[in-house]
């Protein structure tokens, strides 16, 4: 026979209200109980009966997730952390791709896409402060991503310029000093690109070491192909190096690559580091030292915050940091 809430509620050692108020995203559980009862949950096998919910509250129990892209490593690990984190919920996720492209985001922003879903997870990288000021949601909606939207929405973001300044002391203090920032971007507006280049900057300039253009690469496309192309225009324009700072982890791992198609041994003649700690850093050879950018926890705080938006519309916006550590391992 199947699970109720009533067991859960047993084995949890709670009263089965506190079960229901975990379920419907009640903002004052503390972690230890909250821990209890997903504990309780998965040892059950336990699943919410969604439909009845939605019968006596009017509710889809669906939430949309809309990114640039699923097929990038971070985006894709991202979506199933989402899911994962709004299935403890009892809340279903459809998933929205908009390209990076500014008029689709902008449709996602103004509910124009049709959905029908009780509020929005957004991860931006087009719209600027204007756009997302201009939205005429008709739903709830937490914003995800790197560059911060303060204002009218809560938004969960990743430690762009400390965890960047964090991988650069790594390199530091393995005696590196000719680090190529792979991936960087000079802008007045706060994109990840740019606040990474912060990052860099301030512990070069802790570090007593100028800023070399000659080891700036970019801003160009995060994805592999252009982080060995980057590295191989370092190395034919024959730029001294002994690090490479990739600006995300497809950018590190491309360039890793192709320090190895020219014969450079990695970490004895160049170290490499990246950002997010995507699944395939740990299966690189050697395995790639990087920063852990906080995806789980920001896909589970985004859901946890849109789950509180749900029972109570008129909280103070927030901006929310990820938790962050650097993940040590043979590539430097």
């Amino acid at each position: 026979m199947a699970a109720t809430m009533a067991d859960v509620a047993q084995l949890a050692g709670v009263s089965k209200k506190t079960v229901s108020n975990y379920f419907n995203g009640y903002p004052y559980i503390t972690a230890e109980t909250r821990a209890k009862i997903e504990s309780a949950v998965a040892e059950l096998n336990y699943k919410l009966n969604v439909s009845a919910r939605n019968l006596s509250s009017g509710r889809t129990s669906t939430i949309a997730l809309a990114i640039p892209e699923i097929a990038h490593p971070y985006f894709a690990e991202l979506a199933q952390a989402v899911v994962s984190a709004a299935q403890r919920r009892g809340l279903n996720v459809v998933v929205e791709v908009t390209d990076g492209e500014h008029d689709r985001e902008l449709a996602v922003l103004l509910g124009e896409s049709g959905r029908y879903v009780d509020g929005l997870l957004f991860h931006p990288i087009a719209l600027g402060p204007e756009d997302i000021e201009a939205a005429t949601l008709d739903v709830p909606a937490v914003l995800i991503g790197d560059r911060v939207h303060g204002g009218r929405f809560d938004f969960v973001t990743v430690a762009n310029e400390q965890g960047a300044y964090e991988m650069t002391r790594v390199l530091l203090e393995r005696g590196r000093r000719r680090i190529v920032a792979l991936g960087m971007e000079r802008s007045d507006v706060p994109t990840a690109a740019a606040q990474r280049f912060e990052g860099y900057s301030r512990a070069l300039a802790e570090a007593g070491i100028d800023v070399d253009d000659r080891l700036l690469v970019g801003p160009v496309p995060w994805n592999r192909q252009s982080g060995a192309q980057g590295i191989a225009g370092v190395l034919e324009a024959e730029v001294e190096f002994d690090a490479v700072f990739g600006f995300n982890d497809a950018l590190a791992l491309g360039a890793l690559n192709e320090l190895q198609r020219h014969g450079l041994d990695v970490p004895a003649d160049v170290s490499v580091v990246g950002f997010d700690d995507v699944e395939e850093a740990a299966l690189a050879f050697p395995p790639l030292t990087t920063l852990d950018s906080g995806r789980e926890w920001i896909a589970r705080s985004a859901v946890d915050r849109l789950a509180e938006r749900l029972l109570a519309h008129d909280l103070e916006p927030q901006v929310i940091v990820a938790d962050h550590r650097v993940v040590g391992r043979a590539s430097v």
